[in-house]
């Protein structure tokens, strides 16, 4: 049986995003943060992430990342959607680059795989994603903007 790999689908174009650098920070997570378990990650439009949250959350709204994690026990994980127009929002507006903002809402979608949910950990998931992306040289991730 062969071992899965981590997968980036890009969908839409990506100026000003490192591609090879974004391959290279999948990588590194399906290696230091969940070794051994790959996931695939989509990085679409906000048309498609509005599409998505509809359909799987009943929110009719764009949003920066889901996580669809996998129902299996197996070595994949599941599942992540980014958009790129968001991350270039969202980038601009904290002043990073847009890759370092694909790899804030990698990480996210990654922890929120392995299961953690900060809308009910009591911190947990804010306290892993602090710690993993200070260890990954990230500026502030999601949890952080929204409880500043």
């Amino acid at each position: 049986m062969s071992r899965q790999q981590t997968t980036l689908l890009f969908e839409v174009p990506t100026p000003g995003a490192s591609r090879q650098s974004v391959r290279s920070f999948a990588k590194l997570l399906e290696s230091e943060l969940a070794p051994g378990r790959a996931f695939c990650c989509l990085i679409t439009s906000d048309k498609e992430l509005r599409r998505l949250n509809r359909e799987f959350r009943n929110q009719d709204y764009a949003t920066d990342v889901l996580s669809f994690p996998s129902a299996g026990t197996d070595a994949f994980l599941g599942e992540i959607a980014i958009s790129f127009a968001r991350a270039k929002q969202q980038a601009a507006e904290h002043s990073h680059s847009v890759t370092q903002e694909i790899e804030i809402l990698m990480l996210h979608g990654v922890l929120h795989l392995l299961g953690m949910d900060h809308e009910a950990d009591r911190g947990q998931m804010a306290r892993a994603e602090r710690k993993w992306r200070e260890t990954l040289g990230l500026p502030a991730g999601l949890i952080e903007r929204v409880s500043t």
